[in-house]
């Protein structure tokens, strides 16, 4: 690909920051990707208002490449199985912020996601566990060393923290990576951590690649 990469962290219904990010970044439409690192959903005051704009994103014609983070890959475990042991998880993880961003729905609508309008629910189905380009690996929470790209585990790719925070390994590309917050990005030979606490009151950041610049939105 000959554009630029927008990779953009950990937004938890953060609306507002994320309208403002997006108006400050240098994108093309139409010739830059940007890639969403996944955890659209929970903690935040408007996951509505999130996922309202990534499906305007699309019909709009933007080229963007949204990742699972670990509150969609469980909401869409509890989707697919009912699996009722989920649910403390899910509420654990600010389940209730998300329903009430649409309008307070209850609990019984949650595993058939109705609550949602229709455009939200494929797009939480449409996304991916990780994107790979040619010098770069886009990932919710990171990898585990020693394994194919292709069969890590789902879980692994949006949850794993340890060991691949401590460790610097080299996985062959740049690991972009969201999940963990830092106070600012993370920085190293082989990776770079853009989750810097949003939904916390800090900043919601993206970085441009090539070139490793980053962009925030207060």
């Amino acid at each position: 690909m000959t554009g630029k990469i927008f990779a953009i962290g950990d937004i938890h219904g953060c609306a507002a920051k994320l309208e403002s990010l997006l108006n400050r970044l240098p994108f093309e439409r139409g010739h830059d990707v940007l890639v969403f690192l996944g955890d659209y959903l929970d903690r935040g005051p408007d996951v509505k208002g999130v996922l309202d704009q990534l499906c305007q994103l699309r019909t709009d014609g933007v080229r963007i490449v949204p990742l699972m983070g670990n509150h969609e890959y469980l909401l869409l475990e509890y989707h697919r199985s009912g699996d009722q042991a989920l649910l403390p998880y899910l509420r654990r993880l600010g389940l209730e912020n998300t329903l009430e961003s649409y309008g307070g729905a209850s609990l019984a609508a949650l595993a058939s996601l109705n609550f949602m309008p229709p455009e939200h629910r494929d797009f939480l189905l449409s996304l991916l566990p990780y994107w790979e380009t040619e010098k770069y690996i886009f990932v919710h929470a990171g990898l585990r060393h020693g394994q194919p790209l292709a069969g890590q585990d789902i879980s692994d790719l949006c949850e794993v923290r340890e060991p691949f925070l401590s460790e610097e390994r080299d996985y062959g590309k740049r690991v972009i990576f969201g999940h963990t917050p830092f106070a600012t990005p993370l920085l190293t030979p082989f990776r770079t951590g853009i989750d810097t606490g949003a939904v916390y009151g800090s900043l919601l950041t993206a970085v441009e690649l090539p070139g490793l610049r980053f962009h925030h939105a207060a």
